[in-house]
């Protein structure tokens, strides 16, 4: 590759990899308050407290969230661990049914399908007993 087509290459792709590297410009709104700024992110709804540190703009989450996030991170963590000692209690045991348990369902299932078709046939009699059905269209020219 010459060293022409690969400024060109550079040139092409440099905007595009920008372009993936700068954050939504619309997505964050700033309002000042104060002495500081709350920043909400449009996307998800998420609210930060803002404040000017030597040039830069640096944000924490408003207490309220943190300890709504604080409390679903406990809980996750207790869900966690509660799955991991139901594994561990569980290891080397078969959660699976028996070939006995799946043989009697098997059977249950049988019996309550020969019962059902067995109603649907009587059904079927009684209306080939019964007398037949008036006839309720009309022919169209009479």
């Amino acid at each position: 590759m010459t060293k022409a087509m690969a400024t060109a290459c550079l040139a092409f792709l440099f905007p595009l990899c920008a372009g993936a590297a700068e954050p939504d410009a619309a997505r964050f709104e700033l309002q000042r308050s104060g002495d500081h700024f709350v920043r909400l992110d449009k996307q998800t709804g998420a609210m930060s407290i803002c404040q000017d540190k030597d040039g830069n703009l640096v944000c924490r989450m408003a207490a309220d969230e943190r300890a709504a996030y604080d409390a679903e991170l406990d809980r996750l963590s207790d869900r966690v661990t509660a799955l991991e000692k139901s594994v561990a209690a569980n290891e080397g045991k078969s959660t699976l049914p028996t070939d006995a348990e799946v043989d009697r369902s098997i059977g249950i299932m049988e019996r309550m399908m020969r019962s059902f078709m067995g109603m649907v046939k009587e059904f079927q009699n009684e209306e080939q007993t019964d007398k037949p059905l008036p006839q309720k269209t009309r022919a169209l020219y009479e």
